[in-house]
């Protein structure tokens, strides 16, 4: 009898690169979904597969868990270079040692490797059909005033 086949081991593709620039925090406190807070994005760039500008009015809607990581869902667009659309939304979480969690909180630089922030992207592209046909993984740096992140293509 022939083996049946094995489904294909996924790798990561390096697909583009994000530097989002954030508005002041904005806390609402203890909600019926949680502790709430929201983090405007103010503009910044995408590089990469995807080059262009990011447009002010997407936000950060974080849910605080007890905890204190953070349920990450970012949505925003960019104009590409060419005036395409990119819309991408972000779902993941940022987690670690509840000290170096309230240093980043304040602003305070924290050596990336001393976190976990990560997120699956969605992304919505006439001009680009094919980034609506992968799955996307982020790996995020949280700055004072800015994410970065650098956005994989699943293969």
């Amino acid at each position: 009898m022939t083996p049946a086949p094995q489904p294909p081991i996924p790798s990561l593709e390096r697909a583009f690169e994000v530097v989002a620039d954030l508005g002041p925090l904005e806390d609402h406190g203890m909600t019926r979904a949680g502790h709430r807070r929201i983090i405007p994005v103010i503009g910044g760039t995408v590089t990469g597969a995807f080059a262009g500008t990011i447009l002010p009015g997407g936000a950060d809607w974080q849910t605080v868990r007890a905890d204190g990581s953070i349920e990450i869902d970012g949505r925003y667009s960019a104009r590409g270079d060419d005036g395409s659309l990119l819309y991408i939304r972000a779902q993941g979480v940022r987690s670690g040692d509840p000290a170096v969690l309230e240093a980043l909180l304040r602003g305070e630089d924290v050596e990336p490797s001393r976190y976990y922030f990560r997120a699956a992207l969605t992304l919505e592209c006439a001009a680009r059909p094919e980034f609506e046909r992968s799955l996307y993984l982020a790996s995020y740096i949280r700055e004072a005033n800015r994410v970065r992140y650098v956005a994989y293509r699943v293969t």
